[in-house]
């Protein structure tokens, strides 16, 4: 299958349509792809290659171009998405040569059996002419590894973002015209594998908006050949705009959380405040995560088990505390039977938010007037911070 960014530059990678889960950790509704590039010049060379699993595919795709000879591979990132095919691109092109900088060959070699003679070390900012077309390489650490790096083709005003950018999304167009899918796919992409990086990623896309670019090219999902509209989506997203959002995610057995934290969605709802409720037994982690990415405060809803919070709350927790979202609130609305420790469990797996700890509300079996009357006051805090917040 032949596909072209430009004439003499194909994408050769590989659509995994039914992958539903990443790294056994990221949920993937919509399937990924492993995008590598070949460009035609002088020297040939490969932009990042595919998962091993899918070198079949990969070395179909290559064919398909009618380049017979590979010259250099170029790894932006040492994970094995992009690199796990090197020893079966040795071994048909036994000449290659891989391109990487020093941090990410010591990682790869950590990884892949590859024997140090193939691999030639870039430094941030050095070009390699590789014909009529030159390839600069620059040092974007921590998106999300620490040795990731893009390559640009000045002349062609390309340039190969690695994850940066990316999204997990099968499509066979080559570039993003289905914009509403992919925004939705590469917001849940960022909230998934570049949120705890914003700070970093901010300086990052200033590196990118001072090159002239055309296309940008991602390892991930489809390429933008309108590069403002991921540009200014990923603005948006490590700025924080404030879009006022409570986030509600519970779990409830026999129905007391849920009768609790519903209550507290429609009384927020009628002063006018953005909310999104997550029944956790249901709902999707990625889901879940997309909504951290604009959420204010976060309310975690859980019953009592064996004396502390439900499993599915604890994961919710962990996952905002690894994720490290925005926020500026945290509340734990529980119910218990007998007594419980669920509100002090919960809490202390997010208190490295740094976030404002608003007083949890207890509920003694199922909620009565003066638990309602808790949650109403809640509601009253909730609406006061986030005035406060907007106008800080």
């Amino acid at each position: 299958m032949q596909r072209k960014l430009k004439d003499g530059i194909y994408l050769v990678g590989s659509i995994d349509w039914d992958r539903r889960i990443f790294d056994e950790l990221v949920s993937t509704p919509k399937g990924t792809s492993y995008n590598s590039y070949l460009i035609e010049d002088e020297k040939n060379v490969l932009i990042d290659t595919v998962e091993p699993f899918m070198v079949d595919d990969f070395f179909k795709n290559i064919e398909d171009t009618g380049i017979k000879n590979i010259d250099y591979v170029v790894a932006n990132h040492a994970e094995q998405d992009h690199t796990g095919a090197l020893p079966k691109i040795l071994e048909k092109y036994p000449n290659i040569k891989i391109i990487t900088n020093p941090k990410a060959k010591s990682m790869i070699k950590d990884l892949i059996e590859i024997p140090e003679e193939k691999f030639i070390t870039v430094e941030n900012g050095e070009e390699i002419k590789i014909g009529k077309r030159t390839l600069r390489f620059i040092y974007t650490p921590w998106v999300h590894w620490p040795e990731t790096m893009i390559t640009y083709i000045v002349e062609e005003k390309i340039l190969f973002t690695c994850d940066f950018f990316g999204s997990h999304y099968s499509t066979s167009d080559v570039f993003a015209n289905d914009k509403h899918n992919v925004y939705n796919e590469a917001k849940r992409y960022y909230a998934e594998i570049m949120m705890p990086f914003r700070n970093l990623i901010k300086k990052h896309i200033s590196t990118v908006k001072s090159l002239d670019v055309d296309i940008i090219a991602p390892s991930h999902g489809p390429a933008y050949d309108d590069p403002e509209f991921i540009i200014k989506a990923y603005e948006e997203w490590v700025n924080n705009e404030d879009k006022g959002l409570v986030l509600i995610t519970y779990v409830s057995m026999h129905g007391s959380t849920k009768t609790a934290v519903e209550f507290l969605e429609r009384d927020l709802m009628e002063k006018g405040i953005n909310v999104k409720i997550f029944n956790l037994t249901t709902s999707d982690p990625g889901d879940i995560a997309i909504s951290l990415v604009d959420a204010k405060t976060l309310i975690i809803g859980t019953p009592t088990v064996l004396g502390g919070a439900h499993p599915s709350a604890i994961y919710i927790a962990h996952l905002a505390r690894a994720l490290r979202p925005t926020l500026k609130n945290v509340c734990v609305v529980s119910s218990y039977g007998w007594g419980g420790q669920s509100s002090q469990q919960i809490t202390s797996i997010l208190k490295d938010l740094k976030v404002k700890e608003l007083p949890s509300v207890m509920i003694k079996g199922y909620p009565k007037k003066d638990d309602f009357n808790k949650l109403k006051e809640l509601s009253n805090m909730i609406e006061k911070n986030h005035k406060e917040e907007k106008n800080e």
